[in-house]
């Protein structure tokens, strides 16, 4: 499938390209990025080459979707449909330090997931969503975004250090309807 540009009322989310190397390299060096996604650890400059190198492929091979999200020109993070197959597909994401708080990602996620679902998209009909327990910024994300709670997987995450954690997992189906939603407490 040919890479899509998506616009929302303050992002443009569009192909990583080159040009974004350098401030992706930056914000991989933030602490909270490297706990909470895959990113290798410790990240370098090579990484970010290689990731920008990559991505156009996964979209060529519709294993993923991935976006570098830009809000008044300057990276502000990057999302994903990642293990596209079957009708499903998971949500990932990671904002930059300046960029949080902001409800940039909800913003981001909403348009994603729209076209996620589009027949003029991918047509999926389950999104998923995971991440560590102690991570409750992406857990309030998810909950907004109208993804059910569907359980605590022991020890199923790694991050890119290798290290294991706890998660927890929800779901979102094609038919859901997207009204925030209230998860039991992640202890």
């Amino acid at each position: 499938m040919q890479p899509v540009t998506l616009r929302t009322a303050r992002l443009e989310l569009s192909l990583p390209t080159e040009n974004d190397v350098d401030a992706i390299y930056a914000a991989c060096q933030d602490e909270l990025i490297q706990r909470f996604t895959t990113v290798p650890s410790p990240y370098e400059r090579a990484h970010a080459e290689g990731f920008v190198d990559k991505v156009a492929g996964w979209w060529d091979a519709e294993t993923e979707a991935t976006w570098a999200l830009r809000h008044d020109g300057m990276l502000a993070g990057m999302m994903g449909l990642h293990r596209l197959g079957q009708g499903s597909g998971e949500l990932g994401y990671w904002m930059t330090p300046a960029a949080r708080g902001r409800g940039l990602v909800v913003e981001a996620a909403q348009r994603v997931i729209d076209w996620g679902f589009s027949s003029d998209g991918l047509g999926l009909q389950r999104i998923e969503w995971r991440a560590v327990v102690d991570n409750p910024a992406s857990h309030r994300v998810a909950q907004r975004l109208g993804f059910r709670y569907e359980g605590r997987v022991r020890s199923a995450l790694v991050n890119g250090a290798g290290v294991r954690a706890d998660g927890l997992i929800a779901g979102l189906l094609a038919d859901d309807e997207r009204a925030p939603q209230v998860w039991p407490a992640a202890g």
